[in-house]
């Protein structure tokens, strides 16, 4: 088996039943804020394109690039859908005129030919646009894991799947927080790092669950080029932002895991698997431009800026006229109240009213009373401060996700008083009917079970109240404090209380010393 890094999360597999395109992305995404890093527009596209199978693993901009898929992947390739609960992927891939769709099952290996493959989706609320995946691929010469941006909580169906040689997984998620929060320089700076430390540690926990000897780093930070943004490359002109790079965290799992080889995967790396034996070449990028790449960061992404302006112009060209403020009110409550009728228990969570201020515009979002009026006096809990023609665009294209469009382009202001709520971003997520009413019925079905485990000490509630991840698997605990390794969320066990987010408590009380008696018994 061949594997050949197509930049970000791109891979192009060469198996001996044929060859699979992984999401290839080049051009820039969520309104030009994210371009790949480093520049991989100088790969044979035409080359990849050709593939046999084409897998999207979500509907993420930096995952599912259209311009791309137009130039270069012809119509009557074989698309391997992932199974997830709305259709919002199945139908961008058919607009796109993409209808010789192959439908996987969720965690079952399906034969091609002379290669086995199996897609595991994520479904729950809070994973990517409603959905996340990950493709393994075992041909009879090796056996990959392509985890991707997905952090799946069914270890085992992946582990059954074989042994792992290569193992592709992100290590450093790109998103927004917290450079855009209303905050003094020092806090962003203090959140900043506990950010990358948590994604570091979430990174090393799947590491050693899977167990595979040979690491690439993937699906990493992009670039921001845009002279706004450029500041927030890497941890950060001012040490405010949260990304760190595959050479920094190849450091972090030299000193965490000797057992482990840690492969810095570029455009153009060819990672060759034969029965075992793992190979690297850089085909692309000479040893002396990576060296230039990674040492000398930012006068790299300064030549990329000054190259890649046009292509920016370009993008906010393409933008909506920002509307008139009476008639973009009268779209968003005509949008947005009719899906917080639909969601009590989503509104409910969130429980408080969130402020907008979109060019003229400020207006009051109302989840407890599913209702959307003009700002006057109220004192909102959370507020935004958003670009008209981002909204306009959205509105314009009926744009159902938020986070995968204006959020994730860090192109906004945000505020809160208290914690993070993540309700409140998963409402933006859902702006559609089938994407609300599969999130409420999913809050509504998937709850505490009642059944409490024993972890250190302390009985706790089995599932993790964010996303009901095994705690017997992902937890650990010091002092007072449990964390979830799956998204290091944190919970106080004296109180029960979520330190990360409002509104996912945890049942918890130490186990008593007559009940350790009993159990040595």
């Amino acid at each position: 088996m061949r594997v050949t890094g197509l930049g970000h999360a791109g891979l192009f597999i060469e198996t001996r039943g044929g060859t699979i395109l992984t999401d290839p992305w080049v051009y820039p995404a969520y309104f030009g804020s994210w371009i790949p890093f480093p520049d991989n527009r100088h790969l044979d596209w035409k080359k990849y394109g050709n593939a046999d199978y084409l897998y999207i693993s979500h509907r993420h901009a930096d995952h599912f690039d259209p311009q791309l898929l137009e130039e270069v992947v012809p119509k009557d390739i074989k698309v391997l859908l992932p199974e997830y609960p709305t259709d919002d992927l199945e139908r961008d891939l058919r607009n796109l005129g993409y209808t010789n769709i192959i439908y996987t099952k969720a965690g079952v290996p399906m034969d091609l030919g002379d290669v086995r493959i199996m897609i595991t989706p994520l479904k729950g609320p809070g994973d990517g646009p409603i959905g996340d995946s990950s493709l393994s691929v075992d041909d009879g010469t090796g056996v990959i894991l392509d985890q991707n941006d997905a952090h799946p909580l069914n270890l085992d169906a992946l582990l059954s799947f074989g042994a792992v040689d290569a193992y592709f997984t992100q290590y450093s998620g790109a998103i927004w927080w917290p450079m855009v929060y209303d905050l003094p320089l020092m806090s962003k700076q203090h959140f900043a790092e506990l950010k990358r430390e948590a994604q570091t540690k979430r990174a090393l926990f799947y590491l050693e669950k899977i167990g595979a000897p040979h690491v690439f780093p993937l699906a990493g930070p992009p670039c921001f080029l845009d002279h706004d943004l450029f500041d927030y490359n890497g941890k950060g002109k001012n040490g405010d932002s949260i990304f760190t790079d595959q050479v920094e965290f190849i450091r972090e799992l030299e000193e965490a895991r000797d057992d482990m080889t840690g492969h810095v995967f570029l455009p153009g790396t060819v990672v060759d698997i034969n029965n075992g034996e793992v190979t690297v070449a850089q085909e692309l990028y000479s040893q002396a431009e990576i060296s230039e790449i990674f040492d000398n960061k930012w006068e790299y992404l300064a030549r990329q800026r000054d190259e890649r302006q046009a292509e920016l112009v370009t993008e906010r060209e393409s933008r909506s006229e920002p509307m008139d403020s009476d008639e973009l009110f009268e779209v968003l409550k005509g949008w947005f109240e009719p899906l917080m009728k639909r969601a009590p228990t989503l509104c409910q969570g969130i429980g408080h009213m969130a402020k907008f201020t979109i060019g003229d515009l400020e207006l009051i979002v109302d989840f407890p009373n599913a209702e959307v009026r003009r700002f006057t006096t109220e004192q909102p809990r959370y507020w935004f401060t958003v670009p008209a023609d981002l909204v306009a665009t959205n509105v314009a294209k009926r744009e159902v996700d938020w986070s995968n469009s204006i959020f994730l382009s860090m192109r906004f202001q945000v505020g809160r008083i208290g914690k993070f709520n993540e309700y409140l971003y998963i409402f933006f997520k859902c702006l559609s009917e089938q994407r609300i009413d599969y999130v409420e019925n999913w809050y509504q079905q998937v709850g505490d079970t009642g059944d409490d485990v024993e972890i250190d000490g302390w009985y706790v509630q089995r599932r993790c109240p964010h996303l009901r991840a095994d705690l017997t698997k992902t937890a650990t605990i010091e002092g007072n404090v449990l964390t979830c390794s799956m998204h290091d969320w944190k919970f106080d066990l004296e109180t029960g209380m979520c330190l990360t987010s409002q509104g996912h408590n945890i049942r918890a009380r130490r186990v008593q010393p007559q009940e350790s008696a009993v159990a040595t018994d």
